[in-house]
């Protein structure tokens, strides 16, 4: 039961990235239902994961949270190699709080300022690659970059490495399937593997998620 009511919030939750997606200025208008069926995926795997008391309650809403800004922060920058403000600046707040939660509930006392050095090393190493290859990242990387290394980092130091190898390598087989397709020429975002890369981390930490039991 537990499994169905995620996959249902997560639809619904999808829905109305979708619908959000189409209003925003310079957004994407993507036909149902296949934010709801992203989202419902994912957010049906973490309720498995905390029905087979895998994933602690606790911190549950952080990779819940960060679906619902992943998926249609990848549509987009599929769709049109941009990560628009209106999602990568709301995502700071939003995770945040949820972290700094998450410290508090889960008993560690250092997760948050985990959080916020991960942050400020993985949001200062994607600008200083920008600004030494400007064609390699976009502002909007660099911008998402920040929210996604707080998670990171209050997951484990670890985590802030693999997600970015990860990463990279997913970037780099979106790059071979575009060149399969014919597509490079209109260039392979970085936000997509990133995104997912940091998600995977965020929902399976293992035994990286450096903190208490309580």
């Amino acid at each position: 039961m537990a499994i169905v009511a995620f996959a249902a919030g997560g639809a619904l939750a999808g829905a109305a990235m979708r619908v959000l997606l189409g209003r925003l200025s310079r957004g994407a208008r993507v036909r149902a239902p296949w934010c709801e069926l992203a989202m419902g995926v994912l957010w049906a795997l973490l309720g498995l994961r905390l029905g087979s008391a895998v994933t602690p309650a606790w911190w549950l809403p952080v990779p819940l949270l960060l679906a619902a800004f992943a998926v249609p922060l990848v549509v987009v920058d599929l769709r049109h190699r941009r990560l628009p403000d209106a999602l990568t600046l709301p995502a700071y707040p939003v995770l945040g709080v949820a972290v700094a939660c998450a410290g508090v509930f889960g008993g560690d006392s250092w997760l948050i300022g985990r959080a916020l050095a991960g942050a400020a090393l993985f949001a200062g190493a994607h600008a200083l690659v920008r600004l030494l290859v400007p064609a390699s990242l976009g502002a909007g990387d660099v911008k998402l970059a920040g929210s996604l290394g707080g998670v990171l980092g209050a997951v484990g130091w670890p985590a802030v490495l693999v997600a970015a190898v990860l990463a990279t390598v997913l970037t780099l087989a979106l790059a071979v399937a575009r060149i399969h397709r014919g597509e490079w020429r209109t260039g392979v975002p970085h936000g997509p593997g990133l995104l997912t890369a940091a998600w995977l981390v965020t929902a399976f930490p293992g035994t990286g998620l450096e903190v208490g039991h309580g």
